[in-house]
């Protein structure tokens, strides 16, 4: 017995030995893998410095030289070979002038997509650049050029640590976002069946500052529509004019005092979307006024309209509907219709606070911006991909108010402060990285 317990006891002080040796050994690999993490990091951000400026002229290439929507014949030649210099693998067939190029790692892993968009905008804005459009009434207004910018970028530093990827990482860059043609056409036509991504990520540049990147589960816009009220001729310009007075009012669900067709407050940190209190939410409202007109002895009311609210949607057409038939026109209606109907952003919610934890880990809690509410008036294709692959879409901030800078979309003097490219391409870059080796 005696013998058995200075067994037992010796075992015991043997395991526990082996466990603390153990320990150590796991706290060594912890240390070790944290070392690799953070050198792999910083890796990604001198990489990122070193070509900034190199990114910054591709960006000011593209500015000077835009091209619409199913036109980006000398953009698609650009990023076809910047990503072959690099050694991707690129493909330009699958549809108009679109672009992948992919990048495997040395080690095996899933497949994530990164998206940029290609196109430019149809108009002739005041442009405060010295590197102004050569392409009169074309301009990149919308920030495309930065997108495409960061996405080579993020194509090059990780191509610069492909020894460390552990996975595939596709690059699309695709044409006809401004038409919401593009992202729909290049799955129309086979793109799951070349590249089957696990996971999709995109951006947009947007008036908030540069530094910050601005994301959320779920809507990152409101549901835009545009409805069609069909009628036999027959009204009056009066009759007209009060029964869409009628439909506008039932087209209104706003919080008291509050405005938030007014875009540009999108930033303002007391009403903003950083604001929980923010009038960016729960909302209904039209774009204006009807857009009236006959055509065959037809009459049509158009309007575009703003619903923050998915569950919402069904009920307006027969709300409309319903208008109608109580103001006495109901033998008049020919039908009520969404000529209009395109999806909206939904970002997953498992990845988004996944991305959300992996880039306040590594770059500081400062660089996600909170999000409470739904931007209106814009929407974005990248939407489509979402219905297929889980995905995550992101604001970028674009502006710097010190300096006058303001990254407004679609706007006059539209300018974006160029420091966003730099942050997007290490952001997101560390960001893919850490996702793939998440196995």
């Amino acid at each position: 017995m005696k013998r058995l317990i200075l067994t037992l006891s010796c075992f015991a002080s043997a395991l526990l030995s082996a466990q603390g040796l153990n320990s150590k050994k796991e706290t060594v690999t912890h240390s070790s893998n944290n070392i690799q993490k953070h050198n792999l990091h910083q890796s990604i951000q001198l990489e990122t410095d070193r070509i900034f400026d190199k990114l910054v002229n591709i960006r000011r290439d593209f500015h000077e030289n835009p091209e619409l929507a199913g036109k980006e014949k000398q953009t698609q030649e650009k990023i076809k070979q910047y990503l072959l210099d690099l050694g991707l693998e690129v493909k330009t067939d699958i549809y108009g002038y679109g672009v992948v190029g992919i990048l495997k790692g040395d080690q095996k892993g899933k497949k994530i997509a990164w998206r940029s968009d290609m196109d430019a905008l149809p108009n002739d804005y005041p442009d405060p650049e010295t590197f102004k459009s050569k392409i009169k009434g074309i301009q990149h207004g919308c920030g495309h050029d930065i997108h495409m910018a960061v996405g080579l970028g993020i194509a090059e530093v990780l191509s610069k640590n492909k020894k460390s990827l552990r996975g595939t990482v596709y690059f699309i860059f695709q044409p006809e976002e401004e038409t919401f043609k593009g992202a729909k056409e290049m799955l129309d036509k086979g793109l799951i069946s070349v590249i089957n991504p696990d996971e999709i990520y995109g951006l947009h540049v947007a008036a908030i500052p540069a530094g910050q990147i601005m994301v959320k589960s779920n809507e990152m816009f409101a549901y835009q529509k545009k409805i069609r009220v069909q009628l036999k001729n027959g009204l009056s310009e009066e009759e007209i004019e009060g029964l869409t007075k009628k439909i506008s009012n039932f087209l209104s669900r706003i919080q008291p005092g509050t405005k938030p067709w007014e875009i540009q407050t999108i930033v303002d940190p007391k009403i903003g979307l950083t604001n929980p209190d923010t009038v960016f939410k729960d909302y209904l409202f039209t774009d204006g006024k009807f857009n009236t007109y006959s055509k065959n002895n037809e009459s049509f009311l158009e309007i575009y309209l703003y619903e923050t609210n998915s569950s919402n949607l069904d009920k307006i057409i027969p709300g409309v509907q319903n208008i109608i038939a109580d103001s006495g026109y109901k033998e008049k209606l020919l039908s009520v219709s969404f000529i209009q109907d395109n999806p909206t952003v939904i970002n997953d919610e498992k990845l988004t606070r996944s991305a959300t934890e992996i880039l306040q880990n590594l770059y500081g809690k400062n660089v996600i911006a909170p999000d409470y509410g739904q931007v209106p008036f814009f929407n974005d294709d990248f939407s489509y991909f979402q219905q297929k692959i889980p995905g995550v879409y992101f604001f970028l901030g674009g502006s710097n108010f010190e300096k006058g800078v303001i990254a407004m979309n679609h706007s006059p003097n539209f300018q974006v402060d160029e420091e966003s490219i730099r942050i997007g391409v290490r952001s997101f870059s560390s960001l893919i990285m850490e996702r793939l080796n998440r196995n």
